[in-house]
């Protein structure tokens, strides 16, 4: 009775997890990915007549401008999730940490209402774009410390890999409504209102799903007392120990370089895609996001094909398949920018190109985290090591994403893209010495060496 009981609780708690991606992933696609990413480079570009605009006393490209932007929210959030991290571990307050930033990033999103024209304040627009990506970020770190607390090593890659589909399929069903309201006003003149109450919607729907998770997710335990100035300190502290304990462990070690070289290409393809089509190969909103829904439909059976492949085939081996497929797509998508400036119709391609990234997507990102969630080492302190991993991530995307943008505004957009090929290239290679140090590690029957 006792054992059913637990079970029961169990399941009700990895539910409220997975929720959490049902809840937030509507900002991920809709603000970053879709709507917002169109909305400004049109309102922008329609306002001043061109792709520049003022901001802070000089001019920027439209497209730079929204990567420099993306940039420095996580510039900003990687510098605080040490402290963060630290509170949580220290004081036992993790959930309300991820309560605090989805309610950054929900009311930000929702202020994005208020970006409208004809005379559109760009710094305005700027700041809630900023705050949101805060938000969506810091309340990642603790939702994803959580996993290894509440499902057991073996569970990891499957309950990972239901989060992303879960998120998949509802940032889906309110893109649908966010399209048909673009629809419904588009037919009444008003090419902005569409876009805006969408806006509202991501904030409500981010907000109010979430206090389905937090109602299970369990308080995490007080581990110690300490004054503020010690957890400040003890937050960078904790990295520094982290990395200590990562450079004894050769395989956690590699994984990690290897991830943070294939996150700047993955993240910087997901946040530049859509401006990608718009800027590069000139598509129309409508058709852009008929193309995300698509992304984000394939996604789903993509990741949980990754989490059924890791099973068979090992979570190194198969990360190894999917950066190399990552390479495919980023020379595909440079061949096809080629094609669109010698005058050939590339929309069919673009389509090609986002069934690629849609089967990939998901599963790089469940399957990395789970794959973290594996090597790291037993301990109590889940939030700081998850902190370390997500500071590697998010300065990952602030140099993927700078580059991308500043060689946009040097260069061009279809440039930009050859960087990304780079950085798969060095995360393949890394992936490789983890293979090798996986393979010694069986030889030796020992945890790591």
């Amino acid at each position: 009775m006792t054992q059913l009981a637990t079970t029961y609780r169990n399941t009700k708690v990895i539910n409220a997890w997975c929720m959490y991606d049902w809840a937030n992933s509507v900002y991920n696609l809709v603000i970053t990915t879709t709507f917002f990413p169109i909305y400004f480079a049109g309102i922008t570009g329609s306002a001043y007549g061109a792709e520049t605009v003022p901001l802070a006393g000089r001019t920027f490209k439209n497209t730079a401008l929204y990567d420099y932007a993306l940039a420095t929210a996580y510039l900003l959030i990687a510098l605080a999730l040490p402290i963060l991290s630290s509170i949580a571990d220290s004081r036992g307050n993790k959930k309300r940490f991820m309560q605090f930033f989805t309610y950054l990033g929900g009311f930000a999103c929702m202020g994005l209402f208020w970006f409208k024209g004809p005379n559109p304040s760009v710094g305005w627009g700027v700041f809630c774009f900023i705050l949101a990506v805060m938000g969506y970020v810091g309340s990642l770190v603790f939702y994803n410390s959580y996993l290894p607390e509440i499902v057991e090593p073996e569970d990891r890659d499957w309950v990972s890999a239901r989060g992303y589909s879960m998120g998949y399929s509802g940032s889906v069903l309110l893109q649908l409504i966010g399209f048909a309201l673009v629809v419904y006003f588009s037919g009444q003149g008003d090419n902005t209102s569409g876009p805006r109450y969408t806006f509202l919607l991501v904030g409500l729907w981010w907000m109010g799903f979430a206090q389905i998770t937090f109602a299970y997710l369990p308080s995490s335990h007080r581990l110690q007392s300490k004054s503020f100035r010690e957890i400040v300190s003890a937050g960078f502290i904790e990295l520094i120990k982290v990395w200590r304990q990562v450079k004894q462990l050769r395989l956690l070690k590699w994984f990690l370089v290897a991830f943070f070289f294939y996150s700047m290409g993955v993240q910087t393809v997901m946040l530049a895609a859509t401006l990608f089509g718009s800027q590069m190969l000139g598509l129309p909103s409508d058709k852009l996001i008929i193309t995300v829904v698509l992304i984000q439909l394939v996604a789903i059976p993509g990741a949980m094909l990754m989490s059924l492949l890791s099973g068979k085939f090992g979570n190194i081996t198969v990360l190894m398949g999917v950066v190399f497929f990552w390479m495919i797509v980023c020379i595909t998508a440079f061949n096809v920018a080629l094609l669109k400036e010698q005058g050939h119709n590339v929309e069919y391609h673009f389509y090609g190109l986002a069934v690629g990234v849609g089967l990939v997507m998901g599963g790089i990102q469940s399957l990395s985290r789970s794959t973290y969630s594996k090597l790291m080492p037993t301990t109590k302190d889940t939030a700081s090591f998850f902190s370390f991993y997500d500071v590697t991530e998010k300065i990952a995307i602030v140099i993927g994403i700078f580059s991308f943008g500043y060689i946009d505004e040097l260069f061009g957009m279809k440039n930009s893209v050859l960087i990304l090929i780079v950085f798969f290239a060095i995360g393949f290679t890394a992936l490789m010495m983890a293979k090798m140090v996986e393979r010694a590690n069986r030889y030796l029957n020992t945890g790591d060496v």
